[in-house]
């Protein structure tokens, strides 16, 4: 489904339950309505992929053309994952303030993806000094981590702020909020990793799903990614080719405003700005026209070329 929509890679999630959680946590009754099991180990343990389950994927995913990695919860799991050989590590938010952690999933050597949900801009310059100095391949996700995600707690201006933070690490968003539209935005933004849950069904228990996006709109979100890519191009601006069929058609020229007899210096009172026929002085030079010396009569309403006022050195537009 993922290589279908044009998704890079697919990212999951691995725990190694005892130590991303102590007993306690493990013990403690779960009777939520999105329960796989009467505590939360039970249910953790129901959810939760096996080595060998990871190494069947990751070889689905090898044969598919897919990048196959996926969050390590805790350090035991990041160990297998690097077993694993996956490309990158993700971490998630709540093992971004977890700093003996990121110091040795840093250590591994390959880049690192690191979510920022729960964080403050203080702490995400303790990781960047933390982790830039043991490995310069890693980049920062702005996230916020509620499910579904509100568009008001999305905050889209911290990527601009992590860019001026961090100018020589790449910025990406990770999103769970409902829709496309927010994830679009980011792109637009600077975004260079955009990461989204993705389900089968939204009405599938657990409280993930409502905030994942539905295989048609993973395509449709990927479609609008390549395109926004496009579209924001370069930031020089200029007439580009693409331009000069309507420029020739509606682009305006200097035109005389009323009959200019020769030798008459020129002035603003006698020139106005139509679209002309033919093509005279665009209309950013009528101001140098102005105190120009006309050489042969221009009739009211024609326009006004090079040929018609004397020793003029149009200006080359740079």
């Amino acid at each position: 489904v993922l290589q279908d929509c044009g998704a890079d890679c697919a990212k999951f999630q691995k725990s190694e339950l005892e130590y991303k959680f102590n007993k306690k946590a493990l013990e403690r009754p779960y009777t939520s309505k999105h329960s796989w099991g009467k505590t939360y180990g039970e249910h953790k343990h129901h959810l939760e992929f096996s080595h060998d389950q990871y190494r069947e994927l990751k070889k689905y995913a090898e044969e598919i053309g897919i990048f196959f990695t996926a969050s390590g919860m805790d350090e035991m799991a990041v160990e297998f994952l690097h077993e694993l050989d996956v490309p990158f590590f993700k971490v998630g938010s709540g093992d971004t303030n977890n700093f003996p952690y990121l110091e040795k999933t840093a250590k591994k050597g390959r880049p690192m993806v690191i979510s920022s949900g729960m964080q403050s801009m203080n702490t995400m310059h303790r990781v960047y000094q933390i982790v830039k100095p043991i490995n310069p391949n890693f980049c920062f996700l702005q996230c916020t981590s509620a499910y579904p995600l509100q568009p008001e707690d999305v905050n889209l201006r911290v990527i601009s702020a992590y860019q001026s933070a961090f100018p020589d690490i790449p910025i990406g968003y990770s999103g769970h909020e409902t829709g496309i539209a927010i994830s679009i935005a980011a792109v637009a933004l600077g975004a260079k990793v955009v990461e989204r849950h993705v389900t089968l069904d939204k009405t599938w228990k657990g409280s993930d799903h409502q905030a994942s996006l539905e295989p048609n709109e993973l395509l449709e979100l990927v479609k609008a990614i390549r395109t926004v890519e496009k579209a924001m191009g370069s930031p020089v601006k200029q007439l580009l080719p693409c331009e000069m069929a309507c420029n020739e058609k509606l682009g305006k020229s200097v035109v005389a405003k009323v009959t200019i007899p020769e030798g008459a210096i020129l002035t603003l009172d006698m020139l106005t700005v139509k679209v002309g026929e033919p093509k005279g002085f665009p209309p950013e030079a009528i101001f140098d026209l102005v105190g120009q010396k006309v050489k042969k009569k221009i009739e009211e309403d024609e326009t006004i070329t090079e040929q018609a006022v004397e020793d003029h050195v149009k200006k080359v537009k740079c």
